[in-house]
C-alpha cells in the first residue's frame, strides 16, 4: 500500500551533552548545536531551507522566581537567524516533562493538516551551568537575549498544586513520588527490603543503558546493591529513594528533532531510511491535584493513552522492540508500566537512553533525548518504539509510539479531548485542608537534608473518607515508626499548629 503524502515522520535528529560548565555558552547556542546535528541528519541545508516552524521546549528555570529574566522567552527568533531559515512561525511548549511528546503529536497533526510543511522542534537545558553561576557569582546576563516579543504558548498553563499541598512540601517531586512508592509497595504487599531490592534492580539496569551511551551524563554502571546502599554520597532524599534513584538536574545537554510529511521528504529528497513514522499518539491528564486521587499508584491517564495509541497503530504491547518510559522516580516507572501492562523489569528494559537518574535529567526536556534515541534505534533494527513523557506529579501524559515501518491506514487526527473528557468524569477524593481528630494513614515519606531527616510528609483519611494534608516533625518516634515498618493503614491524630496539619501515631 502506498503511503499517503499528508503522513507525518520525523527525519532527522540531533543531540549534544557539555560536561564542562562554560557561562559564555547561552541557551540559544545550546539549541543551535542541537539544531544544526538534526538538519545535517535530515539533509542539510535543503531541509533547512524548506523549515516553516520552530519549535521549542520551555526552559525550566522559566518559571522559577528570577529564572525568567534569565533565559530568553522566545529563543527562536534568534536560532533563526543563525540557522538561516527565514521568518518561520514560533511556537513555545508549555512547562512539564511531557511538552517534547505533546509537540510532536501537536505538530503532527498540522502537518498532516498541511498547516506546517517542515517544523524543527528543539529543546535545551543548561542547569549544570546555572547553578554554577549562582553559587559562584558567574555572568550569565547575556543569556536573556531578545524579550521584546512572545512566541505562541502551544498547551495549558495550570499550577500543579494546591495552596494546602505548597504548604505542606508536595511542590518538590522529591517528596511527591516516594507518596506514590510507599503506596505501590503496601499494594504490592512487599516488605521493605524486598521492595528496595526491586526498585535498586529497576535503577542498576538503567544504568546499565546508560553506561552504553555516550550521550548520557552519567556513564557508570551500577549495581543494585551500590544504588540502595544508604552512604554519605548516597543518603536519602525522600525515603525510600536514596540519591541514586533521584533524577540527576545538573546538566548541559540539548536535543532537536526535524519533522516533516512524506510528500514533502520525497520532494526535499530525503532518504526513505531516514524516516521514522509516528504511528499513534495520545495525551491524558490523570486527576490533576494529587491530594484528590483515588489511587496512588495507579495512572488511568497512561492506561486510557495507552489504549487510545494500541488503536490508533493497530500495535499491540508484544510487538513493540523498544521502550522509553519516563523515570524521573522509580514510582514513575512502575506505575506507568502497570497501567501499559508490561514488567519494569522485562528484558527489552524500558529505556533507550539510561533514564533521568543516569542519562540526565534536563528540566523539561528529557523527552526529547529519548526521541532522538529512539529514532536511531528504529532506524538501525527497524521495528516499533513506545515514547512515555510525564509532567508534574504523574499529571500530564503524553505518549508516542514509533516505527521504521510504514502504516497500512491513512493518518488520522490525534484528538484527545474525548479521552480526557472521560476522564475528568472519573470521582475524586473529597480533601478536609483543616482538620483536628483521628486519621488512617494512606501514604508517606520522610523528607531528608544533608544532616538527616526533617520532617514527614502524610497522606491520610478521616472517617468521613476526606483526604488529609500533613506533616510530621522531630518531637517524637514518628519518623522512625514511617521508616521501619509498613504504617500504612494505621490510625494517628490529627492536630493543627501554624496553619500546619501534623500527624503523629
Amino acid at each position: 500500500m502506498q503511503v499517503n503524502d499528508n503522513t507525518p515522520i520525523l527525519i532527522g535528529a540531533g543531540q549534544q551533552t557539555w560536561r564542562e560548565t562554560d557561562t559564555k555558552r547561552t541557551p540559544v547556542d545550546a539549541l543551535q548545536a542541537a539544531c544544526a546535528a538534526a538538519l545535517a541528519d535530515a539533509g542539510g541545508d535543503t531541509v533547512t531551507n524548506a523549515v516553516d516552524t520552530i519549535g521549542t521546549v520551555r526552559f525550566i528555570a522559566d518559571a522559577s522566581p528570577g529564572g525568567g529574566a534569565v533565559f530568553p522567552r522566545n529563543p527562536g527568533i534568534e536560532l533563526a537567524t543563525r540557522l538561516g531559515i527565514t521568518d518561520p512561525a514560533l511556537f513555545l511548549g508549555f512547562l512539564g516533562g511531557n511538552s517534547p511528546q505533546y509537540l510532536v503529536n501537536y505538530f503532527a497533526n498540522q502537518l498532516a493538516d498541511g498547516q506546517h510543511e517542515v517544523v524543527l522542534l528543539a529543546g535545551a537545558e543548561l542547569l549544570a551551568t546555572f547553578f554554577s553561576a549562582l553559587r559562584t557569582g558567574g555572568d550569565i546576563s547575556g543569556w536573556a537575549g531578545d524579550t521584546r516579543s512572545e512566541p505562541t504558548v502551544i498547551g495549558q498553563e495550570r499550577e500543579g498544586c494546591t495552596a494546602l499541598e505548597i504548604a505542606h512540601g508536595m511542590f518538590e517531586p522529591i517528596n511527591t513520588y516516594p507518596l506514590f512508592e510507599n503506596s505501590l509497595r503496601h499494594h504490592l504487599n512487599l516488605n521493605q527490603a524486598a521492595h528496595t531490592g526491586l526498585i535498586a534492580d529497576l535503577s542498576s539496569r538503567m544504568s546499565q543503558v546508560a553506561a552504553d551511551n555516550p550521550i548520557a551524563w552519567r556513564q557508570e554502571a551500577r549495581t543494585a546493591e551500590q544504588i540502595q546502599t544508604v552512604e554519605k554520597k548516597n543518603r536519602y532524599i525522600g525515603f525510600p529513594y536514596t540519591r541514586a534513584m533521584n533524577p540527576v538536574l545538573e546538566v548541559d545537554m540539548a536535543a532537536a528533532v526535524v519533522m516533516t510529511t512524506v510528500g514533502k521528504a520525497k520532494k526535499m529528497g530525503v532518504d526513505p531510511q531516514q524516516w521514522v513514522y509516528l504511528r499513534g499518539g495520545a495525551d491524558a491528564n490523570d486527576s490533576w491535584y494529587v491530594s484528590e486521587r483515588a489511587s496512588l499508584h495507579d495512572s488511568p491517564a497512561i492506561a486510557a493513552a495507552w489504549h487510545s495509541v494500541r488503536e490508533q497503530s493497530s500495535i499491540s504491547l508484544d510487538e513493540i522492540g523498544h521502550f522509553d518510559i519516563y523515570s524521573c522516580f522509580p514510582s514513575a516507572v512502575q506505575v506507568s508500566c502497570r497501567a501499559l501492562g508490561l514488567s519494569p523489569l522485562d528484558p527489552r528494559e524500558v529505556t533507550v537512553t539510561g533514564g533521568l537518574p543516569f542519562f540526565g535529567g534536563p528540566g523539561n526536556n528529557y523527552s526529547l533525548h529519548a526521541i532522538c534515541e529512539m529514532m536511531s534505534k528504529l532506524r538501525h533494527s527497524r521495528g516499533h518504539g513506545l515514547v512515555t513523557a510525564n509532567g508534574y506529579y504523574l499529571t500530564k501524559h503524553s505518549l508516542g509510539l514509533y516505527s521504521a515501518e510504514a502504516p497500512t491506514e491513512d493518518w488520522q487526527i490525534l484528538d484527545s479531548a474525548p479521552l480526557q473528557h472521560a476522564l475528568d468524569s472519573l470521582p475524586l477524593v473529597p480533601v478536609a485542608a483543616a482538620y483536628c481528630g483521628e486519621a488512617t494513614l494512606e501514604s508517606y515519606t520522610v523528607c531528608f537534608d544533608r544532616e538527616g531527616p526533617k520532617r514527614g510528609l502524610i497522606l491520610a483519611r478521616n472517617n468521613a473518607g476526606e483526604r488529609i494534608v500533613a506533616n510530621t516533625d522531630l518531637a517524637d518516634n514518628t519518623l522512625e515508626q514511617l521508616m521501619q515498618c509498613d504504617p500504612i493503614g494505621q490510625k494517628g491524630s490529627i492536630s493543627q499548629q501554624d496553619g500546619i496539619n501534623l500527624f503523629a501515631f
